[in-house]
């Protein structure tokens, strides 16, 4: 469906995308994740021709990006990151100048502003300045949601949307999935990725530092998750059991223990350090954070290379 082989992308001396190739799936839900800065709106942007590569080649189901550029933006429909309209036209009058601006025919408003997905509460008649930011950018998606296309390409679909947004936002995801449509979209949420993608690419200055399933991006947050365990005293006994239990890593706070340890042997060492007298008064899990994800992806290569443990 889309095929990006070798891109590379540089403004002046910065290098925004370094040999990239990734193949994206007919049907598929697919994600950029990573940092601000790391690439994804350049990838984005050349995908739709918005941006010339300075290598590499990109194609769109066959199509390239380039050679065959009006067949390939027929095939796809673009959200950019940043939505802005006239404020003095209403949502109507905006989805009436996109339509014409596409030869898009006109009844497909009224199909747009008609269904659930959207929901404009009664604001399609209202002008653009007396609209909130999340509803902006519903209509940026209703917008986006006008042609036809096969494809859909999404810069940080879910800035801006309110809870309800967010909502409507994945009910209309999972309905373009129903039709086929294959869907790209960027972030740098990882909630919002794991909520919504097949298979996410973690990009990291410019750079391709992991290709992964949903299910796999998942297991390996599991993997890094931590437990937090606050015991009626401190004892340095506490560390060498739970170590001995199959903690990975331990570190303290006071009378708190911070594990690192798979999912498999927690239980274990809540019963050694039970076993061994320790009185444990509360316990929580705490998930990593995105930047804990950037991380083991960008560590374990160079961990690799260096042979360091």
């Amino acid at each position: 469906m889309i095929r990006i082989s070798g891109l590379i992308k540089k403004f002046g001396e910065f290098v925004a995308i370094d040999h990239l190739s990734l193949e994206i799936m007919q049907g598929e839900t697919f994600a950029f994740l990573g940092p601000n800065g790391s690439g994804k709106t350049t990838t984005l942007k050349c995908i739709l021709g918005l941006t010339a590569p300075d290598q590499g080649d990109i194609r769109v189901q066959g199509l390239h990006i380039h050679e065959d550029a009006r067949e390939v933006r027929q095939r796809i429909s673009y959200l950019p990151q940043r939505v802005s309209f006239h404020d003095n036209l209403t949502a109507r009058e905006v989805l009436s100048f996109y339509c014409r601006l596409r030869r898009i025919p006109a009844g497909r408003i009224e199909e747009v502003l008609a269904g659930t997905r959207f929901n404009f509460n009664g604001f399609a008649d209202k002008p653009v300045s007396s609209l909130s930011g999340g509803m902006i950018q519903r209509l940026g998606l209703a917008v986006a949601c006008l042609p036809d296309a096969p494809v859909l390409i999404l810069d940080e679909p879910m800035v801006n949307l309110d809870p309800e947004g967010a909502i409507y936002f994945r009910e209309f995801l999972s309905s373009l999935k129903r039709q086929g449509k294959t869907v790209v979209f960027s972030s740098h949420i990882l909630a919002d990725v794991e909520l919504l993608a097949d298979r996410v690419a973690i990009l990291v200055g410019g750079q391709l530092v992991a290709l992964e399933s949903i299910e796999s991006l998942r297991e390996g947050v599991l993997q890094s998750s931590k437990m937090r365990l606050t015991l009626s005293s401190h004892d340095p006994r506490w560390v060498v059991t739970a170590r001995a239990a199959g903690a990975e890593d331990v570190s303290t706070e006071g009378n708190t223990l911070i594990i690192t340890s798979p999912p498999e042997n927690r239980l274990q060492i809540l019963h050694a350090l039970e076993s061994a007298g320790g009185r444990i008064l509360r316990f929580a899990t705490q998930e990593p954070s995105l930047e804990d994800i950037y991380l083991r992806y960008t560590n374990e290569p160079r961990q690799q290379a260096t042979g360091k443990d």
